[in-house]
């Protein structure tokens, strides 16, 4: 068999890149080795930016509907105060409480109603890259099998089999803390020493618990001063217990877990996010300290960037440097959630020298511009793909479109609202004859709307990505030169040449 791409790993991560590319209209196989879905969760909240990257493609009522809106949350632990997200600029100033678990079937879901074909129970055993393609060997229950793609996807977690049969090199620091987690029943679910939902940091180590709508009391534990064990060790509930214990100097009843766990704080980036026609996203690209479920929606929001550029790819019009910016753009983003996550690990420590520091992080978190910046830090909201501002720059290119609402010749809409096919956006918010003019070459992959803003003129118009950062932008009072001189550029650059021949 040929296909367009085939994608290694149906996690979230992996369905949702199989989506982007089915919504291109691109031949999709997802190989999946578990036969059935995990029912186990090892994140369970989606943050902001995910939320919008949802909203653009028409899928957030649904994850709303089924999950819990957090407007605040926490910075290593530190508490009070909280991070405020009422104080970013969005249209979703929360995250969202929702199992992992719940979001790959939803994800799932959506693929497969695109047309994806999934196959479970089918596992990659090696690949090889040839000129125009990756052969991959599959085993499955009805036999091995090769299968070739012309661009494969690695998703399939931390020891990715993807990543290491394409040589892509994984350096990091080794971990040096010693996690745990169990989701349990409890004894006595009121007399948690934390709370539930809570965080309790002892001279031994850091405790937490939270409730889980389908499988339990998670509890959390994390000692920083035991020897590291064996990843593949399994955990017994009486592990959990001790640890539990050894933090709280307490007995804590615990019984019928439904799944327990082990990690560390290990951080890897990969030093190279393809190697010719093999890309790898999510885990298989990056990993580090689980704070916050930052890994989940890092990995989502590799896919969202990585799908329509393999699209534009295999359908002839990406121009020639497009699949190398994923590396580009991807990798800072990954450099700032290991920076991140590590950085709030150092100020959960247990050591009674972290006190003070923590004491003056508290102290700046009621600042509200330090309660901001923390805010977008951990939401990702603070990403960009651009070098910062010049004089001949907007301020918003290289940044997630911002939340305006619109009026059309066919009525009102929110500018999320545009983004539901998956494909560039080209919003005039001026009437400029010269913006559509320069378009003109592009329409056969660029959508053209005419627009005003319902709160006023705040920018004459904006040329939006598929993946909803802004690739160029217009002041409202923007010169018709202008326009002709720096639009067609950004055209070319992000969605190739324009037709030879327009009408």
């Amino acid at each position: 068999m040929t296909v367009d791409v085939a994608i290694v790993g149906c996690g979230p991560v992996g369905a949702f890149l199989a989506g982007e590319l089915r919504l291109a209209g691109v031949r999709v196989v997802v190989l999946e080795r578990s036969v059935e879905p995990t029912v186990h969760s090892r994140a369970f909240r989606l943050q902001t930016r995910t939320l919008e990257l949802l909203d653009y493609r028409g899928l957030l009522d649904r994850f709303v509907a089924n999950a819990i809106r957090i407007p605040k949350t926490h910075f290593a632990a530190i508490r009070p105060p909280l991070l405020d997200l009422d104080l970013l600029d969005t249209e979703h100033p929360y995250t969202l409480g929702i199992p992992q678990a719940r979001t790959e079937a939803y994800l799932v879901e959506h693929a497969a109603g695109l047309g994806a074909e999934i196959r479970r129970g089918h596992e990659i055993t090696g690949l090889e890259q040839t000129g125009d393609g990756v052969v991959l060997q599959v085993n499955s229950a009805d036999g091995p099998y090769s299968l070739t793609a012309a661009y494969v996807v690695g998703c399939d977690g931390g020891r990715s089999l993807v990543r290491k049969a394409a040589g892509i090199g994984f350096p990091g620091v080794p971990g040096t803390v010693s996690a745990l987690l169990g989701d349990v029943t409890l004894g006595d679910p009121d007399a948690f020493p934390s709370g539930i939902p809570g965080t309790l940091r002892t001279r031994s180590g850091l405790i937490m618990a939270v409730a889980m709508p389908d499988t339990g009391i998670r509890v959390f534990t994390c000692e920083f001063d035991r020897p590291v064990p064996d990843r593949d060790a399994p955990v017994s509930l009486d592990e959990l217990r001790a640890a539990a214990t050894r933090v709280t100097g307490l007995e804590i009843e615990m019984s019928e877990p439904t799944w327990l766990a082990r990690f560390t704080d290990s951080s890897r980036l990969v030093d190279r996010f393809h190697s010719g026609r093999v890309f790898v996203a999510g885990d298989a690209a990056h990993v580090h300290f689980p704070i916050g479920a930052q890994g989940l929606n890092l990995g989502i929001q590799d896919a969202m960037n990585l799908g329509w550029k393999l699209a534009g790819q295999i359908h002839g019009w990406a121009p020639g440097d497009l699949l190398d910016s994923y590396d580009r753009e991807r990798r800072p983003a990954a450099d700032r959630v290991i920076l991140e996550t590590r950085a709030q690990l150092a100020l959960m420590n247990s050591d009674e020298r972290i006190d003070p520091l923590r004491e003056v992080f508290r102290e700046l978190l009621a600042i509200d511009e330090v309660n901001r910046h923390l805010s977008r830090m951990l939401t990702g909201l603070d990403a960009r793909y651009q070098p910062e501002p010049t004089a001949a720059v907007h301020p918003l290119v290289g940044r997630l479109a911002p939340p305006l609402r619109l009026r059309t010749a066919a009525g009102p809409v929110r500018l999320a609202e545009l983004l539901r096919t998956g494909r560039p956006v080209l919003v005039d918010l001026g009437d400029e004859p010269s913006v559509a003019t320069a378009a003109a070459g592009h329409r056969d992959r660029v959508d053209v709307i005419a627009a005003r803003e319902e709160d006023g003129a705040t920018v004459g118009a904006l040329l939006i990505r598929p993946d909803g950062y802004v690739a160029w932008a217009a002041a409202p009072d923007v010169a018709p030169a202008a326009v002709e001189s720096s639009l067609p550029a950004a055209l070319a650059a992000w969605f190739g040449l324009a037709t030879a021949a327009v009408r």
